[in-house]
């Protein structure tokens, strides 16, 4: 089983949107996939609830008051994470993920938490110790903002692998509402950002 973390104390920084489209690829190649919702607005297991039942199957776990474990038998979990860890939070959730996924926005809140988010995964053995792949993925991104232009300077910075860029669209709310995601969406318009997410994936895939 591949176990992925995706985690940031910053709130609204896409970790629901992440996760999301995760367990939807996953699902989609015949994994059986699992996500567990960690936070108490419990927006991936809302989204779950708006999903297609003839979507590929993603079950979820409710893991807002405290973590569980995962069912036996399965390929993938994904685990969604709260927005407020304490030092604790993020060792928990760290020994029971392979890799760990950051996303981060432009804008200096946004970089000054995720900055914060990091040296707390730096403090821990097994990502000191290099046991766990940690991903960084710039989310809505505007092209041609110096908000955009500063992350990519921040980006420059840091000591992990900034893996994927997700520019900010419209279309990401709209498959949300559906219990979708861009990687599942017909529409023509959704090609291009679903090509976005292949490196993650791809880097994912390699972690088997």
């Amino acid at each position: 089983m591949l176990s992925v973390l995706v985690g940031n104390i910053k709130g609204g920084c896409g970790k629901t949107t992440i996760a999301t489209h995760l367990a939807s690829s996953f699902a989609a190649t015949g994994l059986k996939t699992v996500i567990a919702d960690c936070d108490r607005q419990k927006s991936s297991l809302n989204w779950l609830k708006r999903r297609d039942e003839s979507a590929p199957v993603v079950t979820g776990l409710d893991w807002s008051k405290d973590l569980g474990s995962a069912p036996k038998g399965i390929d993938r979990l994904v685990i969604d994470a709260p927005a407020a860890m304490h030092h604790k939070d993020v060792e928990d959730l760290i020994a029971i993920a392979d890799v760990v996924v950051v996303p981060v926005l432009p804008g200096a809140f946004d970089q000054d938490a995720t900055a914060h988010f990091l040296k707390k995964l730096s403090e821990v053995k097994a990502v000191r110790k290099n046991k766990r792949v940690v991903a960084i993925v710039g989310n809505r991104l505007r092209l041609g903002l110096k908000a955009t232009e500063q992350l990519d300077v921040f980006f420059a910075s840091l000591g992990f692998p900034v893996v994927a860029r997700l520019r900010d669209s419209q279309i990401y709310p709209s498959v949300a509402a559906l219990g979708s995601s861009v990687l599942e969406a017909k529409e023509r318009r959704a090609r291009d950002y679903a090509a976005e997410w292949t490196p993650l994936l791809d880097l994912l895939a390699k972690q088997d």
